[in-house]
C-alpha cells in the first residue's frame, strides 16, 4: 500500500520531515527556471507533504534554504562522479529520488539506508519506475551502531573510492552521536569523500523558536550545531575541503526576499560559529 495511516499529529515521526523535503523539491520543479527537476517530488510528498509544509510558516518563508541545499547537494554529487567516485551511500535517504532523475553511470551502485516504513513508503509510490544506476535499498536504523559498523564494512569492501550523502540528517543528532557516526565513516578506506549540510548554534536556535514544536511532536528534535563549524569533524578522521553557502546560491538564483538579499550580501563565514545564523553544504575528505 502506498498509503500510511491517518495521522493523529502534524509530525508523527522524523520520516514525516522527508514528506516535508519533498514538498519544497516538488514546487522547485513546477517552476519554469527550476534549479533541477525531480519528477517524483510530488508524488512522493503527497498531500501530507503539503499539509506539513503550510503549517510551519517559518519553513513557508524559507522555501530557499530548501531549494539550494538539494541544488548544492546535487553539484557535488555530479562533480564527485566526475572525479572516479565508484559507489554512493545515502544515509537516512527519505523520499530522495536522485537515483532516478539525476544523470548517473548505469553500473553506479547507489546505496539508500533508512528506517523501513519510509523506504516501504518510497519503494510502494516509485514501483513502477525504473532507476538510472544500480539502485540497493537498506532498511537499517543508523542509531543501532553495530548494524551500521556492519553495513559499513560491507560497504568499504565493495568499492575503491565511495562518497557518503547525509542530508538533511546530522541536525537531528546530538554531539555525541555525529561524532561516533563521523569515526565509523572513517573507518572503511574506500569512505574517500563526505557530503552533509551543517547548520550553527545561532540557526540551531533560531530553528528551535520557529519550528521546534511541531517537530518534537514526531520525536524529531534539532540538535546539532557545532560552534566549531565545519572543522568539527577534523578530530574523526574528515577534513573540510570545500563549503558552499545556501544563502549565497539562493542569492545567485534570485530566491531571496529584499531583506534577505541584504543579508546575503555580507561576507561568507565558514569558520567557526556562534550567533550568526549559518549554514553551509560541506565536502570532506578523509584525513
Amino acid at each position: 500500500m502506498s498509503r500510511l495511516a491517518a495521522p493523529t499529529k502534524l509530525i508523527e515521526s522524523i520520516s514525516d520531515t522527508a514528506r516535508w523535503a519533498a514538498v519544497y523539491r516538488a514546487r522547485e520543479t513546477e517552476r519554469s527556471d527550476a534549479l533541477f527537476r525531480d519528477p517524483f517530488a510530488r508524488r512522493l510528498a503527497g498531500q501530507r507533504g503539503e499539509e506539513i509544509a503550510r503549517a510551519i510558516p517559518f519553513s513557508e518563508r524559507a522555501t530557499w534554504a530548501w531549494v539550494a541545499r538539494t541544488y548544492l547537494f546535487n553539484q557535488f554529487i555530479a562533480e564527485q562522479l566526475d572525479q572516479g567516485v565508484d559507489l554512493v551511500v545515502n544515509l537516512a535517504a527519505g523520499l530522495d529520488a536522485r537515483p532516478y532523475y539525476m544523470n548517473l553511470p548505469a553500473a553506479l551502485p547507489w546505496i539508500e539506508v533508512d528506517l523501513p516504513g519510509i523506504l516501504d513508503y518510497k519503494e510502494a509510490v516509485l514501483g513502477a519506475e525504473k532507476p538510472r544506476c544500480h539502485l540497493e535499498r537498506v532498511r537499517l536504523d543508523l542509531s543501532d551502531a553495530a548494524a551500521r559498523r556492519a553495513l559499513f564494512e560491507r560497504l568499504g569492501a565493495q568499492s575503491k573510492r565511495a562518497l557518503i550523502l547525509s542530508e538533511g540528517l546530522l541536525i537531528y543528532l546530538a554531539r555525541e552521536e555525529v561524532g561516533e557516526l563521523a569515526r565509523d565513516l572513517a573507518v572503511p578506506a574506500s569512505f574517500q569523500r563526505w557530503v552533509l549540510d551543517l547548520a550553527s548554534p545561532g540557526l540551531v536556535k533560531m530553528l528551535q523558536k520557529n519550528m521546534g514544536a511541531q517537530l518534537s511532536q514526531g520525536g524529531a528534535t534539532i540538535e546539532f550545531g557545532p560552534p566549531e563549524g565545519p572543522t568539527f569533524f577534523s578530530p574523526f578522521g574528515w577534513k573540510p575541503i570545500d563549503v558552499r553557502s545556501p544563502l549565497k546560491t539562493a542569492a545567485r538564483f534570485k530566491r531571496l526576499s529584499l531583506s534577505m538579499r541584504l543579508i546575503a550580501m555580507l561576507p561568507v563565514s565558514n569558520g567557526a560559529q556562534g550567533r550568526r545564523p549559518w549554514s553551509g553544504v560541506c565536502l570532506l575528505d578523509r584525513q
